[in-house]
């Protein structure tokens, strides 16, 4: 496989076919998928991918889905600024079919393959992908017009940067008042939380997805985020709307590479897209 090409497995391993339509351009600072509405889009999706980045054609088509209303202007910034975790790692790791690959092959693979994914991590700690993550959105949120809403939809280690984007401490000064980041969050298997913070003190609606069987991010992840979210409320606190979705099977990355041949995962795709269109649709 090349992995400056993507591979066939990868491009099945979504609802959408063909090819990805949108550009890639800089936008504020990082090299930016884009495709949809540029003249006068109800809002925007922003959405913060997987490790695989740009470099997954998965991530581009979920764009294209949300496009393709005509209503959304739609970026997926690569803020792994061009060094995605390799595509080998996730066809051992997240394979789109699972029932093809012996238990001895996923292990021996991901044993091959644990050096360069080790070194990858290293390189993206997660201080630094947080600045750039969030400096990104103040940027994009400063150069919005204020009647113009932005949406996040964050899947698996962008998950955690989707829910960060929602939390009060990430506010920023405009125009004289404190505003959001961004007006309503989708975050779909988000890995990595760092609990209680990640989820402490949302300011607008946010939509989880969870995968029953999620290696990845436990289903146990669900209750903790509630329990945080309860115990602020019996503090007195008002928060936003939250929904918590729970997808069968939904292994890792459900969202993004679940087998589209396999009828239950299928619909974990197809129920994932629905689930962040709906919440857009009702809060930008």
């Amino acid at each position: 496989m090349d992995p400056s090409t993507g591979c066939n497995e990868c491009i099945k391993g979504t609802i959408h076919a063909g090819l990805p339509l949108g550009t890639e351009e800089t936008i504020y600072g990082l090299n930016t998928y884009v495709i949809g509405n540029r003249t006068n889009p109800r809002g925007i999706i922003v959405i913060y991918s997987d490790i695989f980045g740009l470099l997954l054609p998965n991530n581009k088509l979920i764009a294209d889905a949300y496009a393709k209303s005509g209503e959304w202007l739609v970026y997926l910034p690569d803020f792994f600024n061009g060094d995605p975790a390799p595509l080998q790692f996730a066809d051992v790791a997240i394979p789109v079919d699972a029932s093809k690959q012996s238990t001895l092959a996923k292990y021996s693979g991901l044993l091959a393959r644990a050096p360069s994914i080790i070194m990858w991590m290293l390189r993206h700690k997660e201080a630094p992908t947080n600045k750039v993550c969030m400096d990104w959105l103040e940027a994009l949120r400063r150069a919005t017009p204020p009647t113009r809403k932005i949406g996040i939809a964050g899947f698996c280690w962008g998950g955690k940067y989707a829910l960060r984007a929602t939390r009060e401490a990430n506010m920023v000064d405009l125009d004289g008042k404190r505003v959001p980041l961004v007006d309503a969050a989708v975050a779909l298997h988000p890995s990595n939380l760092v609990l209680p913070g990640d989820a402490e003190n949302p300011v607008v609606p946010i939509s989880c997805g969870w995968g029953l069987e999620d290696i990845g991010v436990k289903i146990e992840t669900k209750a903790k985020v509630e329990a945080i979210h309860a115990k602020a409320k019996e503090a007195g606190a008002t928060l936003p709307e939250i929904e918590h979705r729970i997808y069968k099977p939904g292994r890792h990355g459900f969202a993004v590479r679940g087998n589209p041949d396999d009828p239950a995962e299928r619909k974990c795709l197809e129920d994932s897209e629905k689930q962040a269109l709906e919440w857009f649709a009702r809060w930008l």
